[in-house]
């Protein structure tokens, strides 16, 4: 008698879904949130000419192209999902992958989601103030080590609660959701930021602008000095240009479209980015611009008349939500990554039969940004952990020079357009910025590098569990 064997299970993965214009829309959506409306005034506080502040959002802008390069290399020749914990995995050890993710899931991301809900429920409470965050609910003194913390639960956390879990939820249920979803924000927020500038370059009611590049007669070493900080703004308004790497395992063509995305994406947020900046100098001279919190509805104002205020509010609020979903698209991919490897629970390895997504890291992280958003301490939470992000973003481009060396025979359908002279230029700058951070704020970096630290004795704990297993 003939024995049958039982059929195989089918393998259900995560499939190639997303195409050039998927990928490049869903990077310029995650790195276009409120920074280009806020970003400036704060600027001008420490670099009041309008010639360096363009400069300064020029070189921000192609530090960010030249680290996109280099990460188009590492994703193209691993086109898997994860990202950087894939590189920092394969080029130096698997330690230093898992804590880049658990950075990403605990703080950086967590915080980042948690963020932006928060600004969504700002600019949801400017139009329906029931609904903002100044509407309290309830306030309490928390005392802990002789410590008091004042916590205040409003309508604006339920708001950016309700953000986090509806975008989760239609991530959830597939890819096709989420990257309409980004595609369809991603082309309204691109339009507003063309209307904006064509408006203010042709009808609005402009003056001449300054190009001294110190009006204030600053010494060098403060000019220097004002560059570097205003420098970190702009680089953080550039935020989110290496996600898009986290979800290579669903680009098709990845040896193509990955590259392309990075590159078309990175360059024309530069070109926008500039235009804007350059639009409020036409309304504003840049010494006028120290402090001012919302510099597009303030320059809005003056060129077009205060009814453009509601219309730039509006503007924000699309673009913190396209923001808001591209990076709870791109997140859950990482720890997907991570437990694929043994590295994290081994329910969120698994992807949804029927959707194909990693559905129980969609959840599990947004539970997490929830409770964050509740806790009212993501923002101190999320400004710890900037400078360890530097850091990894560094470690990052040194693995193209280091797998080059250690991986020469990898495949390699890409390779670093302007190679050792780019990446080093961005390795070099980053350096920089964190030697800066330390001078500057060098409890924020310590404590960054603390909540890092806290990561390896979890690392060991899953490694221990998976050699029991």
């Amino acid at each position: 008698m003939a024995v049958t064997e039982p059929p195989k299970k089918e393998k259900i993965g995560l499939i190639r879904q997303l195409g050039l214009f998927d990928s490049t829309m869903m990077l310029m959506g995650i790195i276009i949130g409120s920074g280009i409306y806020m970003t400036t005034g704060d600027m001008a506080q420490y670099l009041p000419s309008a010639g360096l502040l363009l400069l300064a959002w020029v070189v921000g802008g192609l530090l960010s192209l030249f680290g996109a390069l280099s990460f188009a290399e590492l994703g193209a020749a691993m086109p898997h999902a994860g990202g950087q914990y894939v590189y920092l995995k394969v080029a130096y050890s698997p330690i230093w992958g898992y804590l880049f993710g658990w950075m990403l899931f605990f703080v950086a991301m967590g915080g980042s989601i948690a963020t932006l809900g928060a600004a969504f429920a700002r600019y949801v409470g400017y139009f329906l103030p029931t609904l903002g965050t100044d509407n309290y609910l309830y306030q309490t003194e928390l005392n802990l080590f002789s410590l008091t913390h004042t916590y205040t639960l409003s309508m604006g956390h339920f708001v950016a609660v309700a953000a986090i879990l509806v975008l989760s939820f239609f991530n959830y249920i597939g890819v096709v959701f989420g990257k309409w979803i980004q595609n369809i924000i991603t082309i309204v927020k691109i339009g507003t930021l063309i209307i904006f500038i064509v408006l203010g370059l042709t009808i609005g009611k402009t003056t001449s602008i300054d190009f001294s590049l110190n009006p204030t007669g600053l010494s060098l070493g403060k000019l220097i000095s004002s560059f570097g900080v205003a420098l970190i703004a702009v680089f953080w308004a550039y935020d989110g240009w290496h996600n898009l790497n986290y979800i290579t395992g669903e680009i098709k063509k990845p040896h193509r479209n990955l590259p392309l995305a990075l590159v078309l994406g990175t360059f024309l947020i530069i070109v926008f980015y500039f235009l804007m900046n350059y639009v409020y100098l036409l309304a504003l001279p840049a010494a006028e611009m120290a402090g001012v919190e919302r510099i597009a509805q303030k320059t809005g104002a003056l060129l077009f008349g205060e009814k453009a205020a509601g219309c730039i509010s509006a503007a924000v609020l699309i673009s913190v939500f396209g923001a808001l979903n591209g990076a709870i698209f791109v997140a859950p991919r990482v720890y997907y990554a991570m437990a694929k490897d043994g590295l994290f629970f081994q329910k969120v390895a698994q992807v949804h039969p029927r959707f194909r997504t990693p559905a129980f890291a969609i959840v599990i992280q947004a539970v997490w940004a929830s409770l964050l958003a509740l806790s009212g301490t993501f923002e101190q939470l999320y400004t710890y952990v900037i400078f360890a992000t530097i850091l990894f973003c560094i470690a990052t481009v040194v693995a193209v020079f280091t797998m080059r060396k250690t991986h020469p025979h990898m495949p390699r359908p890409y390779k670093t357009w302007g190679y050792p002279v780019l990446p080093a230029i961005f390795i070099i700058a980053s350096t920089i910025i964190c030697i800066n951070t330390i001078i500057e704020k060098p409890v924020e970096a310590l404590v960054g590098l603390f909540l890092i630290a806290l990561g390896i004795p979890v690392y060991y704990y899953w490694k221990a569990k998976n050699r029991q297993n």
